[in-house]
Formats: C-alpha cells, structure tokens, sequence
C-alpha cells in the first residue's frame, strides 16, 4: 500500500495515469506528453510498475504500457476499512470505447428513497 501513495504523490505519475485512464500507450507516446528525459521518465515507469498501478506489455522493441484498475479498487477498500464506510460498496464492469473499467459505487448515491 505505501508503494501505491508514493506513486501517486508524484504530479508526472499522476498525470501518466490519467493518459492511460483513456487508453493504453507505448513507451514513446508517454515520451512525447512530458518534457522529461527518458531515464526519467523510465524511473517514473518502475515506481508506477513497483506499485501495481501499471503493467506492461512488451512486443519486439515496442512498450505498452496500460493501467491496472485492480490495485484503485483494493486502495478504496484499504480506505473504508481505515475510515469507515456510511454505505456498501459495489462494483460493476463498464466498456466505454473498447476500455473496461471497474466503476465503483455506494448505495449512497442511488436515487433519495421517499418517505411515506
């Protein structure tokens, strides 16, 4: 867990995973987002990896890399199970243009319940 937070303290790591919250990149896509040197782009690469937030793929000389949505699921239920839940959580599997994501959500934010 402690990996997980130091990968996320980080702005560029932040930032990598919100590019590939939209789809998975290669090594060289990423590069061209920051202005950064490779090496350290690199070093961000291994933390986000040491951290299960990330996982790659690798097909010749070609890195893609793609977001393991697994490891925010565990990082909320670490966080209820520290803070309290006020409602039961549940996941679900959504597709929205060929990425599948695990949505989240609380009984909390259904529709208000009338009173009689």
């Amino acid at each position: 867990m402690n990996e997980v937070f130091k990968a996320l303290s980080d702005p560029t790591r932040r930032e990598i995973l919100r590019s590939l919250r939209q789809r998975d990149h290669t090594a060289g896509e990423l590069a061209e987002l920051f202005v950064i040197s490779k090496s350290t782009l690199s070093g961000h690469f291994n933390v986000l990896k040491a951290a299960d937030l990330i996982a790659q793929d690798k097909r010749g000389t070609t890195v893609t890399y793609r977001l393991n949505t697994g490891v925010f699921e565990e990082v909320v239920a670490h966080l209820f199970d520290l803070f309290g839940q006020a409602a039961p959580i549940t996941t679900r599997q959504v597709t929205v243009n060929q990425v599948t994501i695990n949505q989240v959500t609380s009984s909390s934010q259904a529709a208000p319940k009338e009173s009689a």
